[in-house]
């Protein structure tokens, strides 16, 4: 029995797969067809998952005229339909990924990039346990520029940031309400909601699954709801890398540990050092920082989050329960020891960042990699190892890195490449203005 015949009121349905910006890409389709759509799947350009921020294609791709721009096909991911609350008709998504003629998973699609990674776990017996902190602000942008919205209790705007403020919450609370009623309907399981740094800015976090696929799936579609839900209550949300020039970025953190075949955590042994595992997941972390910083910073304001003294982390080194660093071992019980990764922005692609971040945790795994001793104190004051501080320079170390083409596909990392190399070429020309438009509740 299909979803829908348990959901009757569902009158229309979306099917789509996320570009490599992770933008949803797909189709409107009566419900008359969803059933087909369900055992046959759809067919759209392979080119269509490597467009650009603006939705244009890569100039010069050979996914595009060179090849005739073929078609691929898109199947239902595992994950099955989901109601989408943010909007007035009951609708539903069907989440897809895409697959060649014959088959064969086309590389270029970030969800199955994700899934060449953890086949590799498997392979190994191992499971990667993952979490992900979402942060956002909430903003009025409904005259030039954008700034705190007003309250939906007081009608005030709030003067600053109250970090873990439950006052800032409650100005919030319809909001939140419809937030989490959303999630529970779309099986997110979302937890703690908090205040966080910047004004009107929010933390929400998404509890561990043994299922980084299911991770992934979270965050994305959790991205889509809170920029729906958001202008349902006048208001618009960004994942944007940092809105604010004068406050903190928006992160998006995740937190991970590796089991084995019988549920044990391999990062934990009852000591505060932790084991091996965990040692050497920290160093092929700190390996990939440097090459792989196109993913954790995809976008051109993506930058202007990775400075000093801003709540982001600038410099590759890794501590026991310091929020300066890049690569964080959370305090806590000894037998959750896990790693945090603490590098990518709000504006990231979560399968690509999740590709990324277990793919170099298992190069360091499988090439017993040491990340020598962690720091203390701020790293911001320390002689460190900097992460690419340019899009440009970003681009440059992710297109010459052996690191990304042992995670990537060599398609997925051309293309990127491309993408990003011509998305660069046009931000420049664009206003601040211009700039924020873009970027504000796209990514």
């Amino acid at each position: 029995m299909s979803w829908l015949d348990n959901h009757p009121e569902v009158r229309n349905v979306r099917c789509g797969a996320a570009d490599l910006n992770g933008q949803a890409r797909g189709k409107r389709v009566p419900i008359r067809f969803a059933k087909k759509l369900e055992v046959e799947g759809t067919r759209f350009p392979l080119s269509v998952l490597n467009l650009d921020i603006w939705g244009e294609d890569v100039e010069d791709s050979p996914l595009v005229f060179e090849t005739g721009d073929p078609d691929g096909v898109l199947l239902p991911t595992e994950r099955g339909y989901v109601p989408m609350p943010w909007l007035k008709t009951p609708s539903a998504l069907l989440p897809l990924w895409m697959s060649y003629e014959d088959g064969t998973p086309f590389p270029g699609d970030p969800r199955h990039a994700l899934r060449a990674v953890l086949d590799r776990y498997t392979a190994r017996g191992l499971t990667p346990v993952v979490a992900t902190e979402m942060e956002f602000y909430l903003v009025d942008d409904s005259g030039d520029g954008i700034r705190q919205p007003k309250s939906p209790r007081s009608g005030k705007r709030r003067p600053g940031a109250e970090i873990l403020s439950l006052r800032a919450l409650d100005a919030f609370d319809s909001f939140f309400n419809d937030l989490y009623d959303a999630c529970d309907a779309m099986d997110i399981p979302a937890e703690a909601a908090i205040s966080e740094v910047g004004m009107g800015q929010f933390e929400v976090n998404i509890e561990h699954v043994p299922d980084a696929l299911m991770a992934a799936d979270n965050a994305w579609l959790f991205k889509m709801l809170v920029r729906g839900l958001a202008r349902n209550h006048g208001m618009a949300a960004s994942f944007m890398a940092r809105p604010y020039e004068e406050y903190a970025g928006n992160g998006l953190h995740t937190h991970f540990s590796v089991i084995d075949r019988d549920g044990n955590n391999l990062m934990a042994n009852d000591t505060f050092e932790g084991t091996r595992m965990l040692h050497n997941a920290i160093a092929g972390c700190l390996y990939g920082i440097p090459d792989l910083a196109l993913i954790f910073a995809p976008h051109g304001n993506s930058y202007d989050r990775l400075v000093p003294d801003s709540h982001a982390p600038t410099g590759v080194c890794w501590a026991y329960d310091n929020r300066t660093a890049s690569i964080r071992v959370p305090g806590g019980s000894l037998k959750a020891r896990r790693v945090e990764h603490r590098v990518a922005g709000g504006d990231v692609n979560p399968y690509l960042f999740l590709a990324a971040v277990l793919g170099s945790a298992l190069i360091g795994i499988e090439d017993n990699m040491d990340p020598g001793p962690p720091i203390s104190g701020n790293a911001y004051d320390l002689d460190l190892p900097q992460i690419p501080d340019t899009w440009v320079a970003a681009i440059d170390r992710f297109d010459n890195s052996p690191i990304a083409r042992r995670i990537f596909s060599d398609v997925l990392v051309d293309n990127l490449v491309m993408t990003k190399r011509q998305e660069a070429r046009y931000f420049e020309e664009l206003t601040a203005e211009e700039q924020l438009e873009l970027y504000l509740d796209t990514v």
